[in-house]
């Protein structure tokens, strides 16, 4: 590549999962201690890291490319990016992270309007105000460096919008969730002048080809198992699969070797079930990339 593409990892909670996403697509990405600008295997590819916060906003500006940030950041700030795919990927689980509004369990505060007046704190400031705007509601929204949970417990605001996957923290704080105000899962996004180069393009439509394809390589498994050919349909018949399961005979053998690609989740129901209509040797293996 001529010039180099530019981008952006997000430092943070997604960091790690995000470093992880990108070496099962084949990149290894090496953060050298407190470097901003970590390697990795593709002479095309020049990375950073910076926030997911302000991830859209380097984006925008052309000083990154194209990067990987969440839609309520981009939402946040107002930015003007070409989404170019839907990554759903988080620290904790492949679902969307949720924007929610909490306060105590005591609260006398069950829904929105019953906050006219009332004090939020937030790090997702003008979403929020626009969110309450939208709806006619006047609420005063102060922007929280952290601890969010604990502005409520402490008397410093009504309510609280924050992010969470499983809400066990937000409980854990004395607090109950009343209201969502938006899903949010991770985007790969690029500034307009990277999509119109048609170099940049093709690198960047290939990132998001081979991360999709090891984001559905987490929710599936391969299966390799042994049949005799008394009992081959009947299996065959179990085995749901992309497009239909590979099956090949063994050598000098009236048993066939059958090999197919299934959801992670139906692994734990389907082997008893294919061992009880005569498979053996039952082999279950991770998979990369499902393209």
């Amino acid at each position: 590549m001529k010039n180099k593409l530019k981008l952006g990892i997000p430092k943070g909670s997604l960091q790690d999962a995000t470093i992880a996403l990108f070496k099962n697509s084949g990149w290894k990405i090496n953060v050298n201690g407190r470097s901003y600008f970590p390697e990795i295997n593709d002479e095309s590819i020049e990375c950073a890291i910076c926030r997911a916060q302000e991830m859209s906003r380097y984006v925008e500006s052309g000083t990154l490319d194209a990067g990987l940030t969440g839609i309520d950041w981009i939402l946040e700030n107002e930015s003007d990016v070409h989404i170019v795919e839907d990554l759903v990927y988080s620290k904790v689980s492949q679902r969307p992270a949720r924007w929610v509004l909490a306060v105590p369990y005591d609260s006398e505060i069950k829904k929105l309007e019953d906050l006219s007046g009332e004090k939020i704190a937030t790090e997702l400031v003008n979403f929020t105000k626009k969110y309450f705007h939208d709806r006619g509601i006047d609420v005063r929204v102060e922007f929280s460096w952290g601890a969010t949970e604990a502005k409520v417990v402490s008397g410093l605001a009504d309510a609280i919008v924050e992010v969470t996957e499983t809400g066990s923290t937000i409980k854990a704080h004395g607090l109950k969730i009343i209201h969502e105000l938006l899903q949010t899962n991770t985007k790969l996004i690029a500034n307009h002048t990277a999509w119109g180069n048609a170099e940049k393009q093709e690198k960047i439509k290939h990132i998001a080809l081979l991360l999709k394809g090891a984001l559905h390589a987490e929710q599936m498994v391969g299966l390799k198992t042994n049949v005799p050919k008394a009992k081959l349909e009947q299996v065959v018949k179990l085995l749901p699969s992309l497009n239909a399961p590979t099956v090949s005979p063994l050598y000098q053998s009236d048993w066939f070797a059958v090999e197919t690609v299934v959801a992670s989740s139906v692994v734990r129901d389907l082997i008893p079930e294919l061992i009880r209509n005569g498979a053996e040797g039952i082999i279950e293996y991770p998979l990369n990339k499902v393209i």
